[in-house]
């Protein structure tokens, strides 16, 4: 470290510009690896002889996805398969030769699948209204049909810390529930299992890793005029919030992974109904109520440290459960 900041005080402007870059990349390349790293050890996403199948929509989000999962098998004790799947919705202009070409240059198996849903989803919701409900439905139910074809034991979605934090959002503001994207679950006919290993990692990072790679992005032109989606308005409600309060969005997220159902409404979660005096006291009180000092953030890492990544490996892929 000593011998790098001496190399950047000496070297002319452009030398330290240019160490300073490779410097921030590669913190940013560490804290992508770890933060992955962490959401699949955390819900177990990947398993050995897992056939993980990557959704590659042209996007930053799955572009970053793959690059990272990529990475993170090359140092896995453990073996698993990757195949990417595109679904060529045969949107006008879509440029159908540049996923295939960069998969081929990447050399990882991947499956194009064409389906028209474009013109389904344009001709059934009226011009001016949000498409993306049905347009999901529609791609989701294809996708995991693709999955059984390619005998994929998980299907590996691109969606990051702001997309479930923006979905969390939404649903509070105008579902009156709370929920969000979970980082793991299981499709309603309990076949597939659908896992985000992108859950801890924010979206500025992945802005800023896509613009070092520069991925081929392909714009969703479906949907991407629509800007005043309710999403779009979430999304701009946490970026204020970043600004105006640093920390602010950390502590929300770290939220939903930190629920007292007694200290809620829930009648399903709790058992409010027959909750009587015991005699003994409750931890889990009424001194929830009591002032709580805010915390850090729950990753509570240097940025400078390597992170022992090949110990790391073996935590996050394990062979199965217990091992």
């Amino acid at each position: 470290m000593n011998a790098i900041v001496s190399a950047v005080a000496n070297a002319p402007d452009a030398g330290r510009a240019r160490l300073k870059l490779e410097r921030e990349r590669n913190k940013l390349e560490k804290r992508l690896m770890r933060e992955a790293g962490r959401a699949i050890a955390d819900f177990n996403m990947i398993e050995a002889g897992d056939r993980v199948m990557v959704c590659l929509s042209g996007g930053k989000d799955s572009y970053g996805m793959l690059d990272i999962l990529l990475k993170l098998r090359e140092r896995a004790p453990i073996d698993f398969d990757i195949v990417a799947v595109n679904l060529d919705q045969k949107q006008p202009g879509f440029p159908d030769d540049v996923l295939p070409r960069y998969l081929s240059e990447l050399g990882v198996p991947f499956h194009i699948e064409t389906q028209d849903t474009y013109s389904i989803v344009t001709r059934v919701i009226p011009e001016g209204k949000t498409m993306c409900s049905l347009c999901s439905r529609l791609r989701r139910g294809i996708l995991y049909r693709v999955a059984d074809e390619l005998k994929a034991t998980k299907i590996a979605l691109g969606h990051h810390r702001d997309d479930i934090l923006a979905t969390f959002f939404l649903n509070m503001f105008y579902g009156g529930q709370l929920k969000s994207m979970p980082p793991k679950l299981v499709s309603d006919d309990g076949r597939h299992t659908v896992i985000r290993p992108l859950a801890y990692v924010k979206e500025d990072d992945l802005v800023a890793y896509a613009e070092w790679k520069a991925f081929p992005i392909i714009p969703c032109n479906l949907c991407g005029s629509q800007e005043n989606l309710k999403r779009k308005e979430a999304g701009r409600l946490i970026d204020e919030w970043e600004r105006a309060f640093p920390g602010r969005i950390e502590n929300i997220f770290n939220a939903l992974s930190r629920v007292t159902p007694s200290h809620l409404l829930d009648r399903e979660l709790f058992d409010f109904a027959n909750l009587k005096p015991t005699g003994v006291p409750d931890p889990g009180g009424d001194v929830a109520f009591d002032h709580v000092d805010p915390q850090p953030s729950s990753s509570g890492c240097n940025d400078d440290a390597d992170g022992d990544l090949s110990e790391q490996t073996v935590r996050f892929f394990r062979a199965g459960p217990g091992r």
